[in-house]
């Protein structure tokens, strides 16, 4: 089991979306917090499953990385991201 989940918080719109880089899930909220405290909650649902059953566990890729941090916009954007240690 995982001591933290490396998480990469985004601003979208008027939400804040957080995502765990090991498992791939997402969280999403008004706050950053409210994001994180969602994302905790999918991963410990995960936790269950994943420890009851033999899941096949892979931290997202490069490629799915990039399509979080990227804006599909031909303009600069000026966009807030952050890097967090979560514990779950």
């Amino acid at each position: 089991m995982i001591d933290f989940y490396t998480v990469v918080l985004r601003k979208s719109a008027d939400y804040w979306v957080a995502l765990c880089l090991e498992n791939g899930l997402v969280g999403q909220g008004k706050y950053q917090e409210e994001a994180i405290n969602k994302l905790k909650e999918a991963i410990q649902s995960w936790q269950e499953i994943a420890n009851n059953k033999d899941v096949y566990k892979s931290p997202i890729s490069v490629q799915e990385l990039h399509e979080f941090l990227t804006i599909e916009t031909q303009k600069p954007v000026d966009e807030v991201f952050e890097l967090r240690a979560v514990y779950a």
